[in-house]
């Protein structure tokens, strides 16, 4: 079993801000990526004096994500489908700040909404957030404008805003209070709590369909390991455990692997799974930057796109990270991008060499300022 190391607990990104309103619209494309992200970010911004109305499309999943009661001062609303819906909703008129979370298309309601308010000289700081990347392109785009060129919003600017992983960028997503929660994590009784031995390494799986699955699983099948390797699997629901079970159905000796179904979880369990594992194979954007903030090794499923431009998305990220040899591969295997066949072989030794990537790359992302503060420096800023 690897150590797990909480965050340091001194003061970080505390950024002061007056507080206002914001509306922040979020379509689901990913599976639970989309919500986790937009929730995230509006509970913190309530943690921070903001208050927040969240607009969206799908948000079954919070029904399980962030159960009610909800913050006070944070309230969601169903995706408005008409006219009259949305100008009900709109109660009291736009926020000071309106976000378009991942390039959705607000409704042209509120667009009219918005010039409304523009035009009586209170116009809101509308931000396009956008999609977490390591390439170069998201620091040459941070912060740029955008003027709208038709339509009743023509001639007010929207703002690109990139999360990311260096200091000309918007940064990460992380709560204040995080060190905290890690600090007061009890590690062991949530390992026992799942059937864990001392010694075992837990590996927890939250994934898509990895090409290079069967080959995890066949590592991890009972045999000659040596005595400090003792690995035990922790599934996920949904796409992970369906796909260890399909793989089972083809390999029956697959069967025989040391695993435990976890059951669905707020977004504050999915965290504490993260620090108490020794391995975490995530997917999607708000999984990876927990898995981050985790300090505990890591490899990322990214969404995969159809013309293969998560690959150079991909390889941004472990180019960042400053990633060993072999964790690159892993990932190039695990995400199709190299034949299944080279996925390295997991030890602790491999894990220990990962830890201490992850450890310096969370280091280097701790002494920067985090996407809300930056996104309530911006705001006054413009406003």
């Amino acid at each position: 079993m690897l150590a797990f190391f909480p965050l340091p607990l001194e003061a970080h990104d505390s950024v002061a801000a007056p507080r206002r309103s914001w509306d922040i619209f979020c379509q689901v494309i990913d599976n639970f990526g989309d919500v986790g992200v937009c929730w995230r970010a509006a509970a913190e911004l309530v943690a921070r004096g903001q208050t927040v109305r969240l607009w969206m499309d799908d948000a079954s999943a919070l029904q399980w994500m962030a159960p009610t009661p909800h913050p006070a001062g944070l309230t969601v609303h169903a995706w408005p489908t008409q006219l009259g819906d949305a100008l009900t909703d709109i109660g009291a008129g736009v926020g000071d700040v309106v976000v378009e979370a991942f390039g959705c298309e607000i409704p042209a309601p509120f667009v009219q909404a918005i010039a409304d308010r523009a035009a009586a000289g209170q116009a809101p700081v509308w931000i396009n957030l956008e999609y977490l990347s390591a390439e170069d392109y998201v620091a040459r785009c941070h912060r740029l404008p955008s003027r709208l060129m038709s339509g009743p919003a023509a001639g007010l600017t929207r703002w690109f805003f990139y999360p990311g992983f260096t200091a000309d960028t918007g940064g990460l997503l992380a709560e204040q209070d995080l060190p905290t929660r890690q600090a007061a994590f009890d590690r062991a009784g949530w390992r026992t709590a799942r059937g864990l031995q001392a010694g075992d390494y837990a590996i927890s799986l939250f994934c898509y369909e990895p090409p290079a699955l069967a080959e995890l699983l066949a590592q991890l099948q009972p045999g000659p390991h040596s005595a400090e390797w003792q690995p035990r699997l922790l599934l996920t629901p949904g796409r992970a455990t369906a796909a260890v079970d399909a793989a089972m159905q083809a390999q029956p000796d697959f069967k025989n692997i040391a695993s435990h179904v976890l059951s669905i979880c707020p977004q504050p369990q999915f965290d504490e799974m993260l620090w108490a594992c020794d391995l975490n194979l995530v997917r999607g954007e708000d999984s990876l930057v927990r898995a981050l903030w985790a300090g505990q090794p890591m490899v990322w499923h990214i969404y995969p796109q159809h013309d293969n431009a998560h690959h150079a998305k991909l390889n941004a990220f472990l180019d960042w990270l400053q990633a060993p040899g072999s964790l690159r591969s892993f990932h190039h295997a695990w995400n199709g991008m190299a034949a299944p066949s080279t996925l390295p072989l997991l030890t602790p030794q491999l894990l220990r060499e990962w830890q201490a990537c992850m450890l310096a790359a969370r280091q280097r992302l701790r002494a920067q300022t985090g996407l809300i503060g930056q996104l309530l420096q911006f705001v006054a800023e413009k406003s």
